[in-house]
């Protein structure tokens, strides 16, 4: 005798589609990441600073194995580890707050007057002292 099978999307006694997992049955999951691939992340990504997670995720593919980025970054996040441009050095703030003094800005300006003429000006500006100081004006900058 043929079992009978209920159209696809029935629901059985317990209201759970067919399709479906009954309560208390887990799905079939992907085995977890080998914890020597999660030291190999580690290490990658501590010895190249700069390199993020696609980069690693590259670099394993190329090396034979297979993982996605998202488990790079997984395995990243789990240890810790902060995304590639927050991992080392410093800030773009501490950066320019270290290098003040030596970081000079031109500017090349035109200023509009009152008898509705034009002037332009160059103007360098020193960022560790913020002063800034006019090195030209003219009415005419592409001559002689």
């Amino acid at each position: 005798m043929l079992a009978q099978r209920r159209p696809q999307g029935q629901f059985d006694e317990l209201g759970v589609r067919e399709d479906q997992p009954r309560p208390g049955e887990r799905r079939p999951e992907r085995p977890p990441t080998a914890p020597t691939v999660k030291q190999f992340i580690l290490r990658l990504a501590r010895e190249n600073s700069t390199w993020g997670r696609r980069r690693i995720q590259g670099e394993l593919a190329r090396l034979g194995y297979c993982i996605a980025p998202a488990t790079v970054g997984e395995a990243l996040q789990s240890s810790g580890v902060d995304p590639a441009p927050y991992r080392s050095g410093p800030t773009w703030r501490q950066f320019l707050t270290t290098r003040a003094h030596g970081i000079v800005t031109a500017d090349f300006l035109h200023l509009d007057t009152v008898a509705l003429g034009r002037l332009c000006a160059l103007i360098f500006i020193k960022h560790g002292t913020r002063r800034s100081h006019l090195a030209g004006v003219t009415v005419h900058p592409t001559t002689q």
